[in-house]
């Protein structure tokens, strides 16, 4: 497992091509969130530019079968960011990627159940507006290099709420186990102090990591990076995963120690020297 300290631009072109079989990040939204070390709030088309510099040398250290995971939100002032991300990485005349699936991170959720009541879940920022209503969701584009990479669609799937239909269909195999489809509803874990524990502005939950890395199902033989490391979410997914090539890049030296800390903490609970709740 490798936590390099550096500007992702500058690290990786030092890293071997077609050395990754998967990556998951969560670049910077340029919203004006307030990261230590990174000014979130370049004009849009600088922005873009940037994306698509540290995309480039994403796509070449990704192996011709690797997927990329991309966590991108947006605020409800400015909800066209992701699709002009999204659109700068996969459009034009020399598209970096192919957009292979959208997945849609449902972080709070009300339902009815059939006798009428009604159920919320999951965690989500309140805004006070009369124009707009609190957002609850963000996306995840999963971008390939040639559009067609197979997935292990079961492998991060559900069970059949009614069993009946594993005889049924055919593709089932006779597995209760079925496609979880592109919305995943995946809350954060409740904190008691967020600079304790989550010291970082916007961190997504580590079931989004595990997800993505059962989705593309090398499972520990992945070989993973994450070029926005953070406070080392996807590093704590691969450890809970066994995966052990892993490299994250950080520019922040206060969230790579922190990641660092994550992750010993991490290794210790699967030793069975620190409870989970720790």
């Amino acid at each position: 497992m490798k936590l390099l300290h550096g500007d992702c631009l500058k690290t990786l072109p030092t890293l071997d091509a077609g050395s990754f079989d998967l990556v998951v990040t969560s670049p910077p939204y340029n919203l004006g969130i307030n990261y230590k070390s990174f000014k979130d709030t370049a004009p849009r088309e600088e922005f873009l530019t940037w994306c698509r510099a540290w995309a480039a040398e994403v796509k070449r250290v990704m192996a011709d079968g690797a997927s990329f995971f991309l966590n991108v939100g947006a605020a409800p002032a400015n909800p066209l960011m992701p699709h002009q991300l999204i659109l700068a990485l996969t459009d034009g005349t020399d598209p970096l990627f192919t957009l292979q699936n959208t997945f849609h991170w449902i972080k709070s959720i009300t339902i009815e159940t059939p006798s009428g009541e009604q159920i919320s879940a999951g965690h989500f920022k309140p805004i006070n507006s009369k124009r707009y209503v609190n957002d609850c969701h963000e996306y995840v584009f999963h971008l390939t290099k040639s559009g067609d990479i197979e997935l292990d669609r079961r492998a991060a799937g559900v069970p059949y709420v009614h069993k009946s239909n594993i005889a049924r269909w055919g593709h089932t195999g006779g597995a209760d186990l079925r496609c979880r489809g592109n919305t995943w509803f995946i809350p954060y874990e409740t904190i008691q102090s967020r600079d304790k524990e989550r010291p970082h502005p916007a961190t997504f939950p580590i079931a989004l990591v595990e997800q993505c890395v059962r989705l593309h199902g090398r499972g520990a033989e992945t070989r993973l990076l994450d070029p926005f490391l953070g406070i080392g979410t996807s590093a704590v997914a691969a450890r809970r995963q066994g995966i052990e090539h892993f490299t994250g890049i950080e520019l922040d030296a206060l969230y790579l120690e922190t990641a660092r800390k994550r992750i010993e903490e991490e290794a210790e609970r699967l030793s069975g020297e620190l409870p989970l709740g720790i």
